[in-house]
């Protein structure tokens, strides 16, 4: 199971692998990109090679990505949308089903509250994945915690 958190500059991602109901995270970790990468399809270039790493990788058998479903800087959610169409197509490219989740799905799913803060979802996290720490970027921990929300959400339909 992958778990992506798009961004433009930084994509979150989490992999986590479920042998005996028991959720294990496997890795976790940012593709980052930055203006001195290069200009917007370098930048979405990074991201996608970066992705088609971790699924050649780890070989997942679906990926949770978070559903951007609104902005106030309409520049930022366009870019936050291009390096989303980037990680779609290589999750279509190696026959991938994408479930999307909104924010308040994965808190839900992973807290049992809608209203949980990012500190309480880093910690619950941190438990279930009995993690020696708090996953460290935030994007990262937000990875993680779309992966988890993905096999909580399917548990039963496996």
């Amino acid at each position: 199971m992958l778990g992506v958190d798009p961004g433009y500059a930084t994509v979150g991602y989490g992999v986590i692998s479920d042998d005996m109901h028991i959720p294990d995270a496997d890795e976790w970790g940012c593709v980052k990109t930055s203006k001195t990468d290069g200009d917007a399809p370098v930048r979405l270039g990074k991201i996608y090679q970066g992705i088609e790493l971790l699924i050649d990788r780890f070989h997942p058998d679906s990926m949770a990505i978070e559903r951007l479903f609104f902005a106030r800087n309409t520049t930022s959610a366009l870019q936050v949308s291009e390096a989303r169409g980037v990680i779609l197509l290589a999750a279509v490219h190696h026959n991938i089903p994408v479930t999307e989740y909104t924010p308040n799905q994965v808190k839900v799913a992973v807290t049992g509250s809608g209203s949980a803060d990012k500190k309480q979802m880093q910690e619950m996290i941190t438990r279930l994945l009995r993690l020696p720490e708090i996953p460290r970027p935030d994007d990262a921990a937000d990875g993680l915690s779309l992966a988890l929300c993905h096999l909580n959400c399917t548990r039963g339909r496996r």
